[in-house]
């Protein structure tokens, strides 16, 4: 075992929160973490005391399902609020490829997530979803985003910052290859953030996904996107699927959570 892995572990063990599968743990403590998601969507989450996150309309829900002993398997198929920040994202460029089962991001529960969005399925998501123009210059075609935590907002910002980089960084930001599609992942079975219609994937052309790839062990990594434009999305609390060892290079999605956990 590594010096590296052993520091991970030690500091998983120190809050309970070892990963069985993943070479990463976070360094953060419960509190912090979900101190980071209420923070994050504040028109949402009103508070937290440790053991449950309370929604502004009074609700609550367990931020623990009390198992901190889930295979990585079972962490994306059944992740509790708090599995969803088991795996630190941390933003600016990688020195290394995301090493086995470093996926910050792909733990989704997915009560959670349909309370914040809507169920896409019952046509809840697809109410609240609003057209911005990608790109006015490079691209100019509408897309639709969700309205809800200003998602719509941050990506018009973020679409303004890509539109002043070099032509050459700014054409893989274009066109949008999808953004609300209510499906499953196709690995996982559960619903995508694109369900919600809080993700976007950009330009297939200079896009990498683990599962185009012929499978062997490990995943051999591969990325095309600039991370000028990696940059700019998670200064507007937009994580980068390149970032996970199940890499997805084009796809981009509103976790703001993840970005100021990292951060602690």
């Amino acid at each position: 075992m590594s010096r590296r892995f052993s520091r991970f572990v030690l500091a998983g063990l120190a809050f309970g929160l070892v990963l069985t599968d993943a070479h990463v743990a976070p360094a953060a403590s419960t509190t912090e973490l979900l101190d980071a998601l209420v923070a994050a969507y504040p028109d949402a989450l009103a508070r937290h005391d440790g053991e449950r996150v309370y929604w502004r309309d009074g609700t609550a829900m367990p931020a623990s399902d009390g198992r901190a002993d889930k295979p990585f398997k079972e962490l994306l198929a059944n992740a509790s609020i708090l599995d969803q920040l088991r795996l630190p994202y941390r933003t600016g460029r990688l020195a290394a490829p995301p090493p086995l089962n470093d996926d910050p991001g792909r733990f989704r529960n997915e009560a959670f997530f349909k309370k914040m969005y809507g169920d896409c399925k019952k046509g809840e998501v697809q109410a609240r979803m609003v057209s911005i123009t990608w790109l006015p210059k490079s691209w100019g075609k509408k897309v639709s985003v969700t309205s809800v935590n200003g998602v719509a907002e941050k990506l018009k910002a973020v679409s303004d910052e890509i539109e002043a980089l070099p032509a050459e960084i700014r054409k893989s930001a274009f066109p949008i290859a999808g953004v609300l599609a209510c499906r499953p992942v196709a690995d996982t079975g559960k619903m995508s953030m694109h369900g919600y219609g809080a993700a976007i994937d950009l330009n297939l052309d200079v896009s990498d996904y683990w599962l185009w790839t012929k499978k062997t062990d490990p995943i051999p990594y591969k990325n095309r996107m600039p991370h000028e434009i990696v940059d700019v999305f998670e200064r507007h609390g937009f994580v980068w699927g390149g970032k996970w060892y199940h890499y997805d290079t084009m796809h981009f999605e509103y976790r703001p959570e993840l970005i100021s956990a990292g951060a602690k």
